[in-house]
């Protein structure tokens, strides 16, 4: 009994497991392609660019090179406005010297006027002062008042403030006067030395090259000592013209002259003093007379 070929079984393949994640292949495929295709694309352009295009330092001298040719042509216009502007600023600083010149000599012959109406003056009242037999007089009364120039001997003397002006010192002469800085001049000091002069015999006195009379005054202004309100710097000299040695001699013996040699001793304010032979002072630069007239008014009772 023939019967049909038997068929080999049929062995059916198990079905291939699936993804656990198959449900999420939105998101599966965001993750796996997490860059755009096009962006990819963009870069491997820039990236071939790059590679075939001009290299890195050939960029950075072309930049340094423009840079230079910029602060060159900066360089050039300014240098430009310069020169064009030059020959305006000369002119006006010779136009400025050219004033300056012209006021100072206008200064120098009012200065001039000045000294010979004064000399006029002098020559007027010394004439009516002989016409009434007062000659000499008129002489005595211009050196003393100091509207004449004079010369002859006479004592120099220097004050100056001490090296390194500090506090200290027992007997201290001028404790009242309220400063801190004892190792400086003040004016108070300045006119005890004037004032011991002129009761030594001094005839005419100065002090750095400022005449002084009887309208004259020492004062103070912050650190500064004013001298008919003219300040001056130390360090101070002092010209008196008389008897030389004797008018050494006595100031240094007298009140106002130890004075001053307590100030050198305690507080280092130095000083010196010398006998000069021609000793020059000229004239005060303005003196003013004032004269006293009778009242013609009536006193009421």
């Amino acid at each position: 009994m023939c019967g049909m070929p038997q068929q080999p079984p049929v062995r059916s393949t198990p079905p291939r497991p699936s993804r656990p994640d198959a449900s999420m292949s939105l998101l599966t495929n965001v993750m796996d392609h997490s860059l755009d295709d096009g962006y990819a694309e963009a870069a491997a352009r820039k990236k071939a660019a790059g590679a075939g295009g001009m290299p890195k330092t050939v960029r950075a001298r072309l930049g340094l090179a423009a840079g230079l040719v910029l602060a060159a042509l900066v360089v050039t216009v300014g240098a430009a406005n310069a020169r064009i502007a030059a020959p305006v600023v000369a002119k006006e600083r010779q136009e400025l010297i050219d004033r300056i010149q012209r006021e100072t000599s206008s200064a120098d012959k009012l200065e001039a006027g000045v000294d010979t109406l004064r000399d006029d003056v002098s020559a007027r009242q010394r004439e009516a002062l002989k016409k009434q037999g007062g000659g000499d007089q008129a002489d005595l009364v211009g050196i003393l008042s100091g509207a004449v120039a004079v010369h002859g001997p006479g004592v120099k003397l220097v004050v100056n403030d001490a090296k390194e002006a500090t506090q200290g010192g027992d007997g201290d002469p001028r404790e009242t006067s309220g400063f801190s800085d004892t190792g400086r001049v003040r004016d108070r000091d300045m006119q005890r030395v004037v004032n011991g002069l002129w009761e030594s015999g001094a005839e005419a006195v100065s002090v750095n090259g400022q005449r002084l009379t009887a309208l004259s005054a020492i004062r103070a202004a912050g650190d500064a000592i004013l001298v008919d309100n003219k300040p001056l710097v130390p360090p101070y000299t002092v010209l008196a013209v008389g008897d030389g040695e004797r008018l050494s001699t006595r100031f240094q013996n007298s009140a106002d002259g130890l004075y001053l040699h307590a100030l050198q001793e305690n507080y280092g304010i130095r000083t010196s003093i010398s006998v000069d032979d021609d000793v020059r002072l000229s004239a005060a630069p303005s003196v003013i007379v004032r004269t006293a007239q009778p009242s013609t008014e009536k006193g009421t009772s």
